[in-house]
């Protein structure tokens, strides 16, 4: 009897010890487990960081385009736009940058170009086009233009609309050319003029080049390029008959030429009546120093109608034709007035010798032309979401 119950005393003990073992593997294990997740997930985070799109189209330094050419995309920004708190709109006065790092899933990137732009390739801006005819006549050796019309021409001046008018050219000589009338505040103007090349050989005829450039003009100032076409006459095939053509319209190149893009953001808050115009960077300004580079900085109005309200500016970047701005301003602007209202965006270059001189506009609106209308209708599509865009500077 005695012996019975020290075996069962002795098997109590050994069963106690086996659930503490089991026990103590257990905790183990759920501790390594939980080490484990704990690690995984530190990973997965620093890796999501790490290949989190971001605004490197936006806000980033030039410094990516140098790995064997690679170029950034700034389409398939994926953020979805509306994600700011209600009510509390960024900081005008705060960097663009800073913006990207509080904001990036507010930003919403945008290309006038297709939607396979990669936005780091030339833009390819709407001009408009123009229709003409052109006929020869053997019996009077006498070359006959005649300029019809033009169509969506480009808005030039900041009330929405152009004053366009033609010049025709028989190059290579520049010395004699023809004007078209001027028809005032008209996007899609009708001319109907024709005008006469008489005591052309045929023979010479054919080694001229026929230059139309429609120009928008300014009473104030120089007149403004539109666009241009030429038309080697030896291309013709039957320049014996009036032949009608329409022809797009590109940049013009006597001078004027290409001046260089500028990447623009806009946020409009309409619980405080505000657009915050971010002026981000340019690139491939036009040089206008004799060394062959630029002093850029950003010039801002805004405008009611006519009236000149309120004007910004950005510093001075010293010689740079890429320039990285990244500043703020807001504008105050009343819900009434939005349809009234243009914001006029001049980069120009300083000059501390003689006048500052102007590299290109911008200007944005309800009705300028298709890039800044649809970014101007983009922002209001977009309350409270910085929308980025690139603009050709024009003239």
């Amino acid at each position: 009897m005695y012996l019975n119950r020290e075996e069962n005393n002795s098997k109590a003990g050994s069963l106690s010890l086996s659930v503490l073992l089991v026990s103590l593997a257990v905790t183990v294990c759920t501790v390594w487990l939980v080490a484990l997740c704990g690690v995984c997930g530190w990973c997965q985070r620093k890796l999501g960081k790490r290949n989190k799109p971001g605004l490197e189209a936006a806000g980033t330094s030039e410094a990516g385009r140098g790995r064997g050419g690679e170029k950034k995309a700034i389409k398939g920004v994926s953020n979805k736009p509306g994600n700011s708190p209600k009510g509390h709109p960024p900081d005008g006065h705060s960097s663009v940058t800073d913006l990207a790092n509080s904001l990036t899933g507010d930003m919403v990137m945008l290309s006038p170009g297709s939607e396979d732009d990669d936005g780091e390739g030339p833009i390819c801006e709407k001009l408009g086009r123009i229709q003409f005819s052109v006929g020869y006549s053997f019996q009077d050796s006498t070359l006959t233009v005649k300029i019809l019309k033009g169509q969506e021409l480009p808005a030039k001046d900041f009330s929405g609309t152009s004053d366009p008018f033609v010049k025709l050219y028989l190059l290579p000589d520049k010395k004699h050319k023809l004007e078209t009338k001027v028809k005032r505040k008209n996007l899609n103007p009708h001319w109907n003029e024709t005008f006469l090349f008489e005591g052309f050989p045929y023979e010479k005829v054919r080694e001229r080049t026929l230059y139309l450039q429609v120009l928008d003009f300014d009473r104030f100032s120089r007149n403004d390029p539109i666009g241009e076409v030429s038309i080697p006459l030896n291309k013709l095939s039957d320049l014996g008959h009036m032949q009608t053509f329409w022809k797009e319209l590109k940049p013009c190149m006597d001078g004027a030429g290409r001046r260089g893009d500028l990447l623009v953001s806009l946020c409009y808050n309409p619980t405080a009546n505000t657009i915050t115009v971010n002026i981000i960077k340019a690139r491939n300004l036009k040089a206008m120093d004799i060394g062959g580079t630029s002093d850029p900085y950003v010039k801002l109005w805004l405008m009611h109608k006519d009236k000149r309200i309120e004007k910004k500016k950005t510093v001075t970047i010293k010689c740079c034709l890429n320039p990285v701005f990244n500043e703020s301003f807001p504008f105050e602007v009343p819900a009434h007035v939005l349809r009234e209202t243009t914001i006029i965006i001049t980069v120009m270059d300083k000059d501390r010798l003689s006048r500052n001189d102007v590299i290109g506009k911008i200007y944005l609106s309800w009705k300028s032309g298709p890039a800044e209308v649809k970014h101007w209708k983009d922002m209001m599509g977009r309350p409270r979401t910085n929308v980025a865009q690139w603009h050709a500077l024009k003239a």
